[in-house]
């Protein structure tokens, strides 16, 4: 018999989440059934979408998530034993699938890059800056892109892409090591939103006739700065809105009005998940092809061990992983 250790949120999160929230349960998981495998996790993931989502489990519900899992039992001709897969089981060691809710990785991935990376750059977070920045903002050679949480697994891939479509990009990132980080990348201008003494006057500085296209992960007071900055027909993809996601109290106003009524924005909110088939094949090729050309960097912060996994979860809550949070299984 396999044994599944699996972390449930105990309780609902009442702004930053807490040790006491999560418990860590195990649980014996029944023989295999024909059409089914058992899978082990390799790396789990830990995003900011987790924040917002949890407040649809129940308390006693295991918190969910996608992993890079291996497949260690198999009543599944489709998935023998050593697969690789991605599926969305959760925080858990172990899971059982009838195989339909399972993604192999692409048949291109090279044996020399890290599986973890199915979770970040070569995965949802790389897709959701791909179709965001190109789908969504649309964006076209010689735009002005700002872009803020710009370190993190989405924002570090939307500048780099940016800049391969020949954009000027700007980031924002919370601290001076992350801003060197950015400016490795490739970034245009990158600066310390929590240093600079006025975010209203260095955005104008950066960019004195304002921005094309605003690929925003932060959401708050620093969107409606930013909005207030866009050109005419700008376009606006609302990915995430972090700085709101720990809030008790009531959230801040949105942008001016008159702003995106007279300057014609477009803002569209979006889920990645949108895109699926061969759109979304094409673009997890064309985004391992740009990480094996050395044309998209990525940079991992690994946490050792499924026992670390809301220790994790928090850290990259408060902005203490630079690039794609993964915690090794």
């Amino acid at each position: 018999m396999v044994h599944a250790r699996s972390w449930i949120l105990k309780k609902h999160f009442k702004g930053y989440p807490t040790n006491s929230d999560f418990e860590l349960k195990t649980v014996e998981l029944p023989p295999l059934k024909n059409g089914e495998v058992l899978l082990e996790a390799l790396f789990i993931s830990v995003d900011p979408y987790m924040r917002l989502v949890s407040k649809r489990l129940k308390e006693g519900d295991k918190m969910m998530g996608q992993q890079v899992a291996r497949v260690v039992e198999s009543k599944n001709s489709a998935f023998p034993v050593g697969t690789i897969v991605l599926v969305q089981s959760g925080w858990t060691t172990h899971s059982i699938s009838d195989g339909k809710d399972l993604e192999k990785l692409l048949a291109e991935w090279p044996d020399t890059l890290p599986l973890s990376l199915a979770l970040g750059t070569v995965g949802m977070p790389g897709l959701t800056a791909y179709f965001g920045l190109l789908n969504i903002c649309g964006v076209k050679g010689g735009e002005t892109v700002m872009v803020n949480a710009a370190a993190g697994a989405v924002g570090s891939v939307v500048g780099q892409i940016a800049k391969l479509k020949g954009c000027k990009v700007v980031g924002a990132a919370g601290s001076d090591e992350k801003v060197a980080y950015l400016k490795e990348l490739g970034f245009d201008v990158a600066f310390n939103y929590k240093t600079v003494k006025s975010l209203e006057e260095a955005l104008r500085q950066t960019s004195p006739d304002g921005y094309d296209c605003y690929f925003d992960n932060v959401g708050g007071e620093f969107s409606n700065t930013v909005i207030s900055q866009m050109k005419k027909f700008g376009r606006i993809a609302i990915c995430g809105a972090i700085s709101t996601y720990n809030r008790t109290g009531p959230l801040p106003p949105g942008p001016d009005p008159e702003n995106i009524i007279y300057k014609e924005l477009h803002m569209e909110g979006f889920i990645v998940y949108r895109w699926q088939g061969e759109v979304k094949q094409q673009a997890l090729k064309d985004l391992l092809a740009w990480v094996l050309e050395g044309k998209i960097q990525y940079r991992e912060h690994v946490t050792e061990g499924f026992e670390n996994m809301p220790a994790a979860f928090m850290g990259m809550l408060k902005g203490e992983n630079l690039g794609k949070a993964i915690v090794k299984a």
